[in-house]
């Protein structure tokens, strides 16, 4: 069930670039798992990892202004 949350904060922020903008300027992935706990999306660090790991998808910013590269569309 969890990484089912982490699969719709992903998809929540392909569609919305509010929530893009808002979880791009997080600096770390605790940080990105609490706040996407305050926002409803329960997960855990390691469910959030096994998610990336599983997409391959990487954390890493990208680019100037500075975005991930982990939202689906």
């Amino acid at each position: 069930m969890a990484k089912k949350n982490v699969e719709e904060l992903l998809i929540a922020g392909g569609e919305n670039e509010e929530v893009r903008m808002k979880y791009d300027v997080v600096k770390t992935k605790g940080d990105f798992v609490a706040l996407a706990a305050n926002d409803g999306y329960e997960f855990t660090l390691e469910e959030f990892d096994a998610v990336l790991k599983e997409s391959g998808d990487s954390f890493d910013l990208i680019g100037n202004p500075a975005k991930r590269q982990i939202w689906w569309r």
